[in-house]
């Protein structure tokens, strides 16, 4: 142990809990502070692409995941207005020879509970729940945290460094001076999960279905080793919900969908209640933190989920700054180091992701020239084009 010296992270979310294992293995302690009282997951699931999984595999949790994930074998691409196949990206033992690690779709609560039993199994982390961070302060001897429990008791912790994995809507990110607030992308999500008989057998597979229409896209994928199955669907919207988890109306999602293919409303169908919350951008920070203290995952660079991309970059980050802590004593310089290094990286991953979604939700002429060049290049040469996003390392 690294003189005993503590790194607090603000968030227990899925990049909080993997900075936190990661920094142990670097040989420092770790107290996680979060605002909830106790750790609950939406029933959501979360596609894990090879250069997340690489990481986990890393910090020793594969075995303890794969009880619970679906390896995914193609990302299966289709017309939601007819109804047929526009292409098949192929992943399978072909993604993971390519990439040296599996493409998996886990239930979100499933992989906070793996995370969590990793991190209560670990005496060098300690997790203090209904801590709600409101402030910090840094001094010659590391940083201050200030904070309320929930019956309203200001608390404080004290460590050698602060990161702030604590999401969109960052209280560290705030107490850092930063005045950028996340702006409201125009579009809706809404989220269910069904048992796997409540939907046709070719939906039951282990794929991603992906349903492109005009303004609006459809994703389902089988969690829970298969039981169940997660719906996604995102669709242009002007009219921002307070929350992030409300109850929707099905009938209002239905119609919304009602000149797409009988095949896709039938996916739709299956769902008998919904969720749905706002999609948010945040715009790019620079610098993410400052002295010994930085940004990690949603709460640096937040982005919308036509890539699958939001977990696995907050993975990624605990990564690289688990590492660059470990080549520095000095928690600035290591800090800095970890965000230029991560900088470029989730910047072009968030391009990426933002042409996705206008790829995604084209109409009319566009969407057919989109689907014949889906159809012409291929599902290998799609698929090539990712390359750069999951072939990671983190080196």
């Amino acid at each position: 142990m690294k003189d005993a010296r503590t790194i607090i992270v603000a968030g227990a979310g899925i990049g909080g809990l993997v900075v936190a294992l990661a920094l142990v293995r670097e040989g420092y302690r770790v107290v996680v502070l979060e605002a909830a009282r106790q750790l609950t997951e939406s029933g959501a699931g979360i596609q894990l692409s090879p250069n997340a999984t690489h990481v986990l595999s890393a910090l020793g949790l594969r075995e303890r995941l794969r009880p619970h994930a679906v390896a995914l074998q193609a990302i299966r691409i289709m017309s939601g207005r007819s109804g047929g196949e526009i292409t098949q990206i192929p992943l399978g033992s072909a993604a993971e020879e390519r990439y040296g690690a599996p493409y998996w779709a886990i239930h979100r609560g499933d992989l906070q509970q793996v995370l969590l039993e990793a991190v209560e199994g670990c005496s060098d982390i300690t997790l203090r729940l209904g801590f709600g961070v409101r402030d910090h302060a840094t001094s010659a001897h590391g940083v201050t945290v200030v904070g309320k429990t929930a019956s309203g008791v200001l608390v404080q912790e004290q460590g050698l460094a602060l990161v702030g994995a604590d999401g969109l809507w960052s209280a560290v990110r705030l107490s850092l001076g930063h005045k950028e607030s996340p702006r409201f992308a125009r579009r809706t999500a809404w989220r269910a999960m069904v048992p796997a008989n409540a939907v046709d057998a070719a939906w039951r597979q282990p794929m991603t279905h992906l349903w492109l229409g005009p303004d609006a896209h459809l994703v389902h994928y089988p969690v829970k080793g298969g039981s169940a199955v997660n719906l996604v669907a995102i669709i242009e919207d002007d009219n921002e919900l307070r929350g992030w988890n409300s109850a929707g109306a099905r009938a209002a999602l239905l119609a919304r969908f009602s000149r797409w293919s009988p095949p896709a409303r039938a996916v739709l169908t299956a769902a008998e209640s919904w969720r749905t919350w706002s999609l948010f951008n945040l715009p790019s920070l620079q610098p993410w933190g400052r002295g010994p203290v930085t940004l990690l995952g949603d709460a640096a660079h937040a982005m919308l989920p036509f890539l699958a991309q939001g977990g696995a970059m907050a993975i990624e980050d605990a990564a690289v700054l688990a590492a660059q802590v470990a080549r520095a004593d000095d928690m600035a310089q290591a800090f800095r180091a970890y965000e230029a290094q991560r900088y470029e990286r989730t910047r072009r991953a968030a391009r990426a992701v933002a042409r996705t979604g206008t790829i995604y939700h084209l109409s009319g002429p566009l969407a057919a020239a989109r689907d014949l060049a889906m159809r012409l290049l291929g599902g290998k040469r799609l698929l090539s084009h990712y390359d750069w996003l999951y072939d990671w390392k983190d080196k």
